[in-house]
């Protein structure tokens, strides 16, 4: 009979091999696992990729970013599984399998941090490291009702962990309960986690991708967000076209992309899954030019979208255009809904500003999130808040 952990198929099937944890610290007492991008001593580091695994050895150093945990006393029970070389926001990995969403195993887990999501959401651990990218912290997070924060770009240290787009990628972690979240948060920022006064604005253009039926069940998450930290403006927020902040976004990660991996692809010729052929296929033809174009218009939206938010402005955006969708849709449908959501994760990675996704409604009966943007270094804010609001929909729900 196969254990809850291998039914999840959250953690990579490597062999178990000690990894030292101070013995005292603010995470004493809680588990996690680590994205399969990142170097544990004593582990190889996949990427999700098997040939990528053969030529990887066991580590003798682990990434830095996974240091502070361990140092932290917070134990580490395994690597998670992540889509194949960290390229997609399904939670399939064609070599490796597909994570089990915990919210609705009849869903995808979503990626690329799909094994981290997992492993929280089948409470396999009590919080865990990803990364993202594209919306590989937040896409996972809204599946499977997780809080999940993508942090301010370059706050963090990356060395030890492979990289997709080094301009776009950040680490980030999950957890279920909005108490360790904010326990993780304050260690790993360096600061507490605040709620100073706030100004919440809906941008329109976001909200109007949405379908009807979407729309209407994202309603009570934000009449909690207002309810806990006031009124909400709609206004228009973007100074371009989603068509050009895709594309902005789509060209960086493409063009990093195929620099990272190009010559390991061309060298190996290894066999990709489904998908992340396509995209890899699709990066090795962006253009320098596309490339150097793609980063004036980041420069553009980046100082719009900072004036628009002002002094103390948070976005409040849909974090995915739907809940997950079902594990058995087929592989064009899946395209279509990762296109959808480029249009509401692109802007955080663009601009490199931090979003955190809250597991505050539900569609079909399965989670999706919602999330509050803010300028650089606003993360402990941003943490604040969820806690903030989460503790008062909890209250607001004992009430009823």
């Amino acid at each position: 009979m196969l254990s809850q952990q291998d039914q999840c198929q959250a953690f990579m099937p490597y062999p178990p091999s000690p990894v030292a944890y101070a013995a005292q610290g603010a995470l004493k007492g809680l588990t996690f696992g680590v994205k399969d991008l990142f170097d544990v001593a004593g582990y190889p580091t996949s990427a999700g990729q098997p040939h990528m695994l053969a030529l990887s050895g066991v580590k003798s150093t682990t990434a830095p970013f996974v240091q502070r945990f361990l140092d932290a006393g917070a134990q580490f029970v395994g690597k998670t599984v992540t889509d194949e070389l960290a390229f997609s926001l399904n939670g399939q990995n064609a070599h490796f399998g597909a994570p089990l969403n915990g919210a609705d195993p009849l869903r995808l887990s979503g990626g690329s941090s799909s094994g981290s999501a997992s492993a929280v959401a089948n409470a396999l651990c009590d919080f865990a490291v990803g990364s993202d990218t594209g919306g590989s912290i937040r896409a996972p997070a809204s599946h499977n009702g997780l809080f999940g924060l993508r942090p301010t770009h370059g706050r963090f240290d990356m060395s030890g962990s492979h990289a997709l787009a080094p301009s776009l990628d950040a680490p980030g972690w999950f957890a279920r309960d909005v108490d360790v979240f904010a326990r993780v948060s304050e260690l790993v920022l360096s600061e507490p986690c605040n709620t100073a006064s706030v100004r919440l604005i809906l941008g329109q253009e976001f909200w109007s991708l949405l379908t009807p039926d979407v729309q209407a069940a994202l309603k009570p998450a934000l009449d909690a967000l207002e309810h806990a930290l006031g009124k909400i403006e709609i206004t228009k927020v973007l100074n371009t076209s989603f068509d050009e902040l895709t594309l902005a976004f789509r060209h960086t990660q493409g063009w990093e992309a195929w620099q990272v991996n190009g010559e390991f692809i061309r060298r190996y010729r290894p066999m990709l899954g489904p998908g992340v052929a396509q995209r890899f296929e699709w990066s090795s033809q962006v253009t320098q030019q596309q490339y150097d174009q793609a980063q004036v218009m980041r420069d553009k939206i980046r100082q719009h979208t900072t004036q628009s938010l002002g002094l103390n402005g948070i976005l409040v955006l849909p974090t995915m255009p739907d809940c997950a969708p079902l594990v058995h849709q087929p592989e064009l449908d899946l395209e279509n809904y990762r296109a959808a959501s480029l249009k509401l994760l692109s802007l955080a990675g663009v601009c490199g500003f931090p979003q955190i996704s809250l597991p505050l409604a539900h569609h079909h009966g399965a989670p999706l999130g919602i999330s509050l943007l803010g300028l650089p270094h606003s993360d402990a804010h941003l943490v604040g808040l969820a806690q903030r609001v989460a503790q008062a929909a909890g209250r607001a729900s004992q009430a009823r």
